[in-house]
């Protein structure tokens, strides 16, 4: 691994990444044996840690062990999965337990173990602007060092000739429950926060669970096994018109490879609209363990005669909503089928309504002027994950977990990181140091020109070489 040196602020970085989740951890993991990249990472959170609200015991991350932040590129790297059981001596345990799909806590306890010994990352540290510096042909982030309560301590300016954005995504909250949400007092969470509140709301009277997806059936499951038999008071309900099974199959699995990924990219503007919409199931659905295992769970309660009291609803949409008194919440619903309406009084709601990718304008003020838009203005994304700016930006702006619009469903996958990252890094020293396969599925997306073909590497810039680590 890097070894850390003395840095000056004159001296610029190779690479700035912004943002420490999964995606970006994935990018420094694969650039740390590089030594001659200058890297550093900032996130403004005092440590790592991968959705704490939604860490349920016993919930599994819905892709293989494989899909660590390097295996599918470098499968001999110190930083695998693999390896942080071999250091914890979990290997044998592991190898019994013979699970593919490992539980979210493990994974996220993995990813802090990488965290905590990468050399590059600097946590608490809120990045605050992005601009480019004409004169010097360098980028200039501007930050806030905090303190331990998440105070500003320094301000502080570095210069780099590459960025990578990877800040992630953020709790999407419709907008007829803002209000609610918002409002203190009010159990109405989404359920990114779910944890931390999960033993207020199991002392509610009546819960509801909004959103079909994963998330929902999950916490819907979770909220299940702790209420007794015969006094459940549950209400599951969401826009999907079924409770829908996640898109699991072999070849549909192939969407989740760089060759649908290539594919995906080359398609025109409204092409890739219409397939984002009408792919929700391959990334959207409900796994078949959680199904089953909500079905047993109901399945059980009926053995001594009767029904659980649970009401499961797909299908429904909430028009408005308010509040009634201190302690009851009126949900306004309509169904889409029957187009008919009703009231929903409840004492708590659970939002699993998902996330949305945070917005770049701000971070990226500064680089509006050079910055090159698609027909709905967002920002336009090369094979390489490279924002499209003005030429006359010699550097790149690479993004993570923010191209869904240009490169599809795989694009929020944790199997596709370690090949994003590779990606990145062979684009950005503009060699090979991650050689990637030049076909990764049995399907061949579209006729033109037969097989699917590696995109080249553009060799844009030659990098000297630096002292190790930053």
């Amino acid at each position: 691994m890097n070894t850390p040196t003395p840095h000056t602020p004159d001296t610029p970085h190779d690479l700035v990444g912004i943002g420490i989740g999964p995606f970006n951890l994935s990018l420094a993991a694969l650039a740390d044996p590089l030594t001659h990249l200058h890297t550093v990472f900032y996130d403004q959170r005092p440590a790592f840690h991968w959705h704490p609200g939604l860490l349920i015991d016993g919930a599994r991350i819905q892709v293989p062990f494989l899909a660590d932040l390097v295996t599918l590129a470098d499968p001999a790297s110190p930083w695998t999965f693999l390896n942080h059981l071999k250091t914890r001596e979990r290997l044998f345990p592991f190898y019994f337990a013979e699970r593919f799909h490992i539980q979210r806590t493990e994974y996220d306890a993995y990813c802090r173990w990488v965290a905590d010994n990468l050399p590059t990352l600097r946590f608490h540290h809120q990045v605050d602007a992005v601009r480019w510096n004409p004169e010097r042909d360098l980028f200039e982030v501007d930050y806030t060092q905090l303190g331990p309560e998440g105070e500003a301590e320094a301000l502080g300016r570095t210069h780099t000739r590459n960025v990578a954005l990877g800040i992630g995504t953020e709790p999407h909250i419709p907008d007829p429950l803002k209000p609610l949400a918002e409002a203190p007092g009010v159990p109405v969470i989404h359920a990114a926060h779910y944890l931390d509140h999960r033993e207020t709301i199991l002392t509610a009277d009546h819960i509801t669970v909004i959103g079909t997806g994963q998330s929902g059936a999950e916490i819907f499951l979770d909220l299940l096994r702790h209420r007794p038999t015969g006094h459940e008071r549950l209400h599951w309900l969401g826009r999907t018109e079924t409770f829908a099974p996640m898109e699991y199959s072999k070849l549909g699995l192939e969407h989740f490879t760089p060759d649908y990924t290539r594919y995906f990219h080359a398609l025109t503007e409204p092409v890739r609209d219409r397939l984002v919409t009408a792919q929700w199931q391959l990334h959207k659905g409900i796994d078949a363990d959680t199904t089953a295992a909500i079905h047993d769970e109901l399945y059980r309660r009926t053995l001594d005669g009767g029904w659980p009291d649970t009401v499961l609803t797909p299908g429904v949409h909430v028009r408005t909503a308010g509040r009634i008194a201190t302690t009851q919440i009126e949900l306004h619903l309509e169904h889409a089928q029957q187009k008919t309406r009703s009231r929903l009084t409840t004492n708590a709601v659970i939002l699993a309504t998902g996330y949305r990718e945070r917005p770049l304008d701000r971070l990226l003020a500064g680089l509006d002027p050079y910055m090159r838009l698609d027909n709905s203005e967002r920002p336009r994304i090369d094979e390489h994950f490279r924002l499209l700016l003005d030429p006359s930006v010699t550097g790149s702006v690479y993004v993570q977990n923010a191209e869904t619009h240009t490169h599809g469903v795989g694009t929020p996958d944790l199997g596709l990181a370690a090949w994003r990252s590779a990606t990145i890094l062979n684009d950005l020293t503009g060699q090979q140091p991650y050689p990637l396969p030049h076909r990764t599925a049995f399907t061949t997306f579209g006729l033109q020109n037969g097989l699917p073909q590696i995109p080249s590497a553009r060799h844009h810039r030659t990098l000297t070489p630096l002292a190790d680590g930053i």
